[in-house]
This record gives C-alpha cells, structure tokens and sequence, in this order.
C-alpha cells in the first residue's frame, strides 16, 4: 500500500491500521496526534481505523527535553 506520511512516500503492507503504523515508524510510546487526509483522529480509534491506499497522513509527536 502506498502512503504519504508527513510528505514523503511510504510503502506499507495492506490493510495496516493507525497503531500498526505507529508502531512500524517506532511512535508507539510517544504522544503523538494523527491526521489523515486532514482529519485528525482519536487516540481511542487507533487500533480500529484501517489506512487505505493512497491515504495523506501528517504525524506530529512530541519530544521532551530543554
């Protein structure tokens, strides 16, 4: 499946959903929001909205530090 995540293509399996996805870029533990094709969803559908084809998703985490 072909994605475009924060801009750049990305080949992922088929039908991966949004915590697998996190979880393939390494983001599971990280306070992340995600938006795909300019919908931001919620943390509480995660594991239940499958990504399709073609999908634009734009992810943004938030790291610690000073």
């Amino acid at each position: 499946m072909h994605l475009i995540i924060n801009g750049k293509e990305m080949h992922t399996p088929d039908s991966i959903s949004v915590t697998e996805l996190l979880t393939h870029l390494q983001l599971e533990d990280k306070m992340a929001i995600v938006e795909i094709n300019e919908s931001i969803i919620n943390k509480s559908s995660y594991e239940v909205t499958k990504l399709a084809d073609g999908d634009r998703i734009e992810i943004v985490h938030f790291v610690g530090g000073g």
